[in-house]
Parts: structure tokens; sequence; C-alpha cells
């Protein structure tokens, strides 16, 4: 296969403590899959420091990068879980974000996007969150995260979607949506149809991506696009 126009997209995905596994490890494993298809494709975790993060449920993963190394990347991720609570008010981390390069896409599943919505980058802008609350958000102490997502960020436009891309700002909603988020960067990275097809096929996740993937919101572009690359090289759309 010859070399796609915009060679090595690499995914930035930000691990901290109490993150949700599912929310960061799908993307990954999305991209790890594909890299069996363009293995110039790169994913990995970053984090304040190079040390042992301890996310949801105790699993313990070491990042490759911390922020002062400041990694090259065409997309950052921001997972949910637990510890969003304690991020959203990361000053650090906002720091991190705001000082990346215009081009780097900035993506989250579910409640990662509440960060985006404190910095105020979701203001005027289209988002989704979770919208099935556990037992606690169900009861009168807690609250639906898509609902605290509109009161973070009052100025955000709320969908529902399981992925709403508005340009440089792609938020994806539940836990497990980390897989469409996934497939969806493959898209915007370049690959066609065809290419992500194959993808979720050898994932044999191909009935759940026949249905996943018409849920997808597509808002005016706020920023970087880039056309498909499979297609270019003699694929179907």
């Amino acid at each position: 296969m010859p070399h796609p126009t915009i060679p090595g997209f690499r995914l930035g995905i930000y691990v901290f403590k109490d993150a949700e596994i599912v929310d960061y490890a799908a993307p990954y494993g999305v991209f790890s899959v594909a890299r069996r298809f363009d293995p110039e494709l790169d994913a990995f975790l970053i984090a304040e420091a190079l040390r042992p993060i301890q996310t949801q449920a105790g699993l313990t993963v070491l990042p490759s990068y911390s922020f002062l190394e400041a990694p090259a990347m065409d997309a950052f991720l921001i997972p949910g879980g637990f510890g969003t609570r304690q991020e959203v008010h990361n000053r650090r981390l906002h720091a991190f974000v705001r000082a990346l390069p215009e081009p780097c896409l900035l993506t989250s599943v579910c409640t990662g996007s509440w960060i985006y919505g404190q910095m105020g980058l979701l203001d005027d802008v289209p988002a989704t969150n979770r919208k099935e609350p556990d037992r606690i958000e169900a009861s009168g102490f807690g609250k639906v995260p898509i609902d605290r997502l509109a009161e973070i960020a009052p100025r955000a436009i709320i969908r529902r979607a399981r992925i709403v891309d508005a340009g440089r700002i792609v938020t994806a909603g539940g836990i497990a949506s980390g897989m469409e988020l996934g497939f969806h960067l493959l898209r915007r990275a370049g690959y066609d149809e065809r290419f992500v097809r194959d993808v979720a096929r050898v994932m044999e996740y191909q009935r759940a991506y026949e249905l996943y993937s018409h849920d997808v919101e597509m808002a005016p572009r706020t920023g970087p696009d880039r056309g498909p690359r499979y297609a270019e090289q003699g694929g179907d759309e």
C-alpha cells in the first residue's frame, strides 16, 4: 500500500488517577488493530509525570510521555472516570491543552468533555457525554453526566449522539463509545470507510459497528479537517 498523504497519525491518550479503563483502552485498542493495516499509526499514553498511574479499579499503567516532553500528536484524548472530578480543576492539564498546536484534535470520552467545558472550549460548540446514570447519579445525590456537562458549560450545545464531531473538538458519549471514537479518529486521520470497516471486522465488532456508525453527528467545522486516504489509493468509499 502506498504511503498515505499525511503519514504517522499519532493519538495521545491522557491517563490520570481513577481514569475509566474502557474509556482509554478502547480507542487505544482500535489503533492497535489498525496498525496491522498501517504500521505508521501510533497511540500512546501521556500523563503529568513519568510515573505509574493507578486508574479505575486499581489497574496501574505506565505512560510513555509526560507533559514536560510535549510529544508530537495529531489528536489528544481525555477519558472519563471518577478522577475527572479532580481533573476539571487541574490547571497543569488545562495549560497543556491550551499549548497544543491548532491542528491537534481535542477529543474526549464520557466525562472527559467536562474538562473542555470547564476550560470554556465548548462555548457555542456541540458536545456530548454519558447519558446513562449509575446508581448514585440516578438518585437525589447525583446528576447524569450529560446534565452535569450542561451545568459546567452552560454555553455548550448539548447533543445526545454517540459521537459529536465539531471540527477540532470531537466528543464521545458513554463509556464504551471509546470504540466508536477510535474508528472515527481513523476517518479523521484520512482513512476511508473500507479501511475502518476492515479494522472493525478483524476485531469481530462489525455488527456493533454497523449499528453505531450511524450515530455520529457532524457539526459545523471549528478546526482542521482531513480528506480520505484509503479511497485515494484505490479503495472504495
